[in-house]
Formats: C-alpha cells, sequence, structure tokens
C-alpha cells in the first residue's frame, strides 16, 4: 500500500490502514516561498520526515487596499488568475513531482481568514458589528478571489486542500447570527466546491486567533477528515472523542508549541506512543495546527515513525 492508498483508506469504515499516517507541517523560510525554491524545500521536508502527505503551503497574501472604515470592505477588488500566478507554480511543481507517492493538499484559507490578513483581526470584528452589511460585500469579494485559486489549483490536479477556518472562537461572535451571516455562507461556498471536485480534504478549524467554547459551529461543514484543536472551553476531548463529534477520523494529537516543537527526540517519542494507544483505528497522528518554524525536523520525523510502527 502506497502513501496514496494508505491515506484514502482511511474514508473506508471497512478498512484499516496498514499503518498509522501521520503528517507535520510548517512555514518555511521566506527565500522558499516562490518559485523552484519552494518546490525543493516542499519536497526536501516531505522526504526528510517521511509524512504521509504532501501539504502545499500559501505565501502568497494580500497587502493591498487598506482597510479602515467599514465602508473601504465595499471596494476590495476581485483577484484574477493572474494574481496567483506564483504560488500557482509552486502547486503545479509539485503535483508533477510528488503526486505519484502522495496526496498533494494545499493550504487554503477561508474567506473570513482572507479578511482577517487585509485588514486585522480587531478590526474585521469591529466593522462586522459596525456595519454588517459592508463587510459582506467584501466578503463577496473576497470568496471571488478564492473561488478563482481553488479551480486553478483543482484544475492543476491537486488531490484536496487543508481547508482552514475562523471566526468561532469564543471571543468572537457571541452572537451566533453574526457567525451565520458573514463567516458560515462564505466557508460553505468553497468548501463544498471542494468536496464536489476533490478526493480528500481536511476540515482544520484553527485556533491561532483564540480558543473554542464549542465546535458545534462546524459540525455539518465538508471535509473527510477534521483536524481541530483538543482544548474546547475547560473540556480537554480526546482524538476519538472529537472523531465521534464530527463523524469522521481525527487528525491531530500533539499540541503544536508543546513537546513536539522543543522537546528531545525521546520525549517526542514518548508522547506519541501515549496519544497512539488511545487514538482510533482511523487515525492521522499530527499537530492541532502548523508547528513553529524552528522546530527540529528530526522532532517531527521521530514523530512520524513512531505512528508508522504502532500497531493497535
Amino acid at each position: 500500500m502506497n502513501k496514496r492508498d494508505l491515506i484514502l483508506s482511511l474514508l473506508d469504515p471497512d478498512q484499516t490502514p496498514e499503518y498509522v499516517p501521520a503528517a507535520f507541517f510548517l512555514h518555511f523560510d521566506p527565500a522558499y516561498h516562490r518559485g523552484r525554491a519552494a518546490i525543493d524545500k516542499h519536497l526536501e521536508f516531505f522526504r526528510y520526515t517521511g509524512m504521509d502527505f504532501v501539504k502545499i503551503q500559501y505565501e502568497h497574501h494580500v497587502s493591498q487596499p487598506q482597510i479602515s472604515r467599514p465602508e473601504d470592505w465595499a471596494r476590495l477588488p476581485r483577484y484574477g488568475e493572474d494574481f496567483f500566478a506564483e504560488p500557482l507554480k509552486v502547486v503545479e511543481g509539485l503535483v508533477n513531482a510528488a503526486k505519484d507517492e502522495a496526496l498533494a493538499l494545499v493550504t487554503l484559507y477561508s474567506p473570513f481568514m482572507w479578511a482577517s490578513q487585509i485588514a486585522g483581526d480587531q478590526q474585521l470584528t469591529r466593522h462586522v458589528h459596525e456595519n454588517l452589511a459592508l463587510v459582506q460585500q467584501g466578503m463577496e469579494a473576497i470568496t471571488g478571489s478564492v473561488r478563482t485559486f481553488v479551480r486553478a489549483c483543482i484544475r492543476l490536479g491537486v488531490d484536496g486542500f487543508y481547508a482552514s477556518t475562523q471566526g468561532g472562537e469564543s471571543h468572537r461572535f457571541a452572537d451566533v447570527s453574526l457567525f451565520n451571516a458573514c463567516v458560515r455562507p462564505y466557508d460553505l461556498s468553497i468548501m463544498e466546491e471542494i468536496d464536489q471536485a476533490c478526493i480528500f480534504n481536511v476540515l482544520h478549524v484553527c485556533d491561532y486567533h483564540g480558543g473554542y467554547d464549542d465546535l458545534t459551529r462546524f459540525l455539518d461543514y465538508p471535509g473527510h477528515v477534521v483536524n481541530t484543536p483538543l482544548q474546547v472551553g475547560e473540556q480537554h476531548l480526546s482524538p476519538q472523542e472529537v472523531a465521534t463529534l464530527f463523524n469522521r477520523p481525527y487528525m491531530g494529537g500533539m499540541e503544536r508549541t508543546g513537546v513536539i516543537a522543543s522537546g528531545t527526540p525521546e520525549a517526542v517519542r514518548t508522547t506519541a506512543e501515549s496519544i497512539l494507544r488511545e487514538a482510533p483505528d482511523r487515525f492521522i497522528l499530527a499537530a492541532d495546527c502548523t508547528v513553529p518554524s524552528n522546530t527540529p525536523w528530526d522532532n517531527l520525523r521521530t514523530a512520524i515513525e513512531t505512528a508508522h510502527h504502532h500497531r493497535h
């Protein structure tokens, strides 16, 4: 069973993968964000760590236009495919280089995450409260831009996306109607499209801007596998509990800034073994999100090798 078949076997409840797959990812130095250097660094990382799919980082962020008032959202441009030329070259190169041996998944930031990158997290939240309708105009434009990128990636042959979402954090919108108006419809517009077009997508509920009191807002989001933090409010969930909650395989188990980032390889192995003993049968050992860029690659390789040698 090659790595492609291994990961896809997770989607069949009647199959048990030959070994526990694993994957970790980090942001590379800016020198490796574009062109051949980015392609080569992704491949070096994939092969050195032994991870079970290729996760293509997205490093092409919007710096303009300036958002300072709610009215500015109505003037956001809708970007065409030429705007994405550089990340698409990296996608094409990695699909061509690695797709025969492993699934190629592209990092996909949600429209709301794009909006946060454009305006800043606090300002975006404030504008939603001040003038939701104007922010929604900007969200429509952003969603169109994201869709352009998604469709180009699909045309290039990607297997799926690591689809990240935010907006449901406990500090953000106590009024669920605001989440339902400015996060959910734009998430689903993109996620339902990739669900129809791709064989393997990861739903990632991201906690970089704060934690969650519950995950119920995301339970019906598409995604073949779910990757979430395990700390939810005052409760620490197990991988099995999250898998049961979302009714799909869980990917995660290791805290991104914990032992994986700064511990010794032996400590990483011990922690991974503890997680694996309690993990469900259909499981990918991973962190709850992208690990710090200075995380030792040997730590990641140790965790992945531990998963590969684990047997239930």
